[in-house]
């Protein structure tokens, strides 16, 4: 990261999708998995590349630990598996644990934005050149899978993050199932999301405690019920995959495109209809902070084809209003 000192994180830095993946401390002993080392091309910084998977400080799928590493359990077309990432100098070394341990290996590089070409990108606003000239290491991740970047963002479909943070925590600690490896093993263990028919099978008090209501509990339902087709989008173009994944009653523009975002790597799929989105870009751009969808596009439209990158690098920024409202209430209808 360029410059002397890293910037600190702050809450408009962590929401564009920055970890801070602490180094200096000698690596821990753990179980041997197989393993991968590839070397990127140019900068790569885990933490920023790998930071917008991760759903919340507590997400029981994602980890970032002491010695520098960045763990993730995942349920892939192979099985659940885990994957453990760590920077050894101009490489990256990836060991995986499970029966989807080898399909993880197989799809490193794109995990870590191999098909993502950072160099077309041309900043047209000092704040956003700024920031990219901060964060040399930014790419965009692919993940290949659908759902687990579908379910959780259906999951903060017009509520607090917190709320939608506890609600993924909840579900798949009680539903998921410990991740392969020591990442399972360990005192506090990771997990896996469930599989479609255990999503499906999930029973409405449950939904009820973990404080989801009704509409997004049967959008998720309606989407694991089709799981198959939505998991086939991840070969389609992002917005061919956008198109697919909003015939799902229940999923719109937003939760589209913060899923392809993850699962595809989409550099243009700019996020519409978020509540505070349209503010921060309209008062980095152009000092507007009651700015709406139709003006953050307006202000956007020199980023085309990169929209989202631009949006992320507004984020990480930092450069965002100060709040003149109460934070939104939160209702925690398991309480009920």
């Amino acid at each position: 990261m360029a410059g002397r000192f890293s910037p600190r994180p702050t809450r408009t830095t962590v929401r564009g999708g920055q970890v801070v993946v602490p180094g200096g401390i000698p690596r821990q002993a753990v179980a041997a998995g197989r393993v991968r080392v590839w070397k990127p091309e140019g900068d790569l910084d885990l933490g920023l590349v790998l930071g917008p998977l991760r759903r919340g400080p507590g997400d029981p799928t994602f980890r970032a630990t002491p010695d520098g590493s960045v763990w993730r359990a995942s349920l892939t077309p192979a099985g659940p598996g885990t994957l453990r990432v760590r920077a050894y100098g101009a490489e990256v070394r990836g060991e995986a644990w499970g029966p989807g341990g080898e399909w993880l290996l197989e799809r490193l590089p794109e995990l870590l934005g191999a098909a993502d070409d950072p160099t077309v990108f041309v900043p047209r606003h000092r704040v956003v050149a700024v920031a990219r000239h901060r964060r040399p290491g930014l790419r965009l991740t692919r993940t290949g899978l659908v759902l687990e970047s579908l379910i959780p963002s259906v999951l903060e479909q017009k509520v607090t993050t917190d709320e939608a943070y506890r609600a993924w925590r909840r579900l798949v600690r009680r539903f998921g199932e410990r991740a392969p490896g020591p990442a399972g093993a360990s005192e506090r263990p990771m997990w896996v999301m469930p599989a479609p028919r255990t999503w499906a099978l999930i029973p409405s008090w449950e939904w009820h405690k973990a404080g989801v209501d009704d509409k997004r509990a049967a959008t998720i339902l309606r989407a694991v019920r089709v799981a198959a087709r939505l998991e086939e989008a991840v070969g389609m173009a992002p917005e061919a995959a956008r198109t697919r994944l909003e015939v799902v009653p229940g999923i719109g523009p937003w939760t589209s495109a913060e899923t392809v975002q993850r699962s595809h790597g989409a550099p243009d799929a700019v996020t519409v209809g978020d509540l505070h989105l349209p503010g921060i870009v309209g008062w980095a751009l152009a000092g507007d902070r009651q700015a709406d969808d139709e003006m953050m596009l307006r202000l956007l439209e020199p980023y085309a084809g990169q929209r989202h990158r631009a949006a992320r690098l507004i984020l990480l920024s930092g450069n965002t209003p100060a709040r003149r409202a109460p934070k939104m209430y939160r209702v925690d209808i398991g309480r009920l």
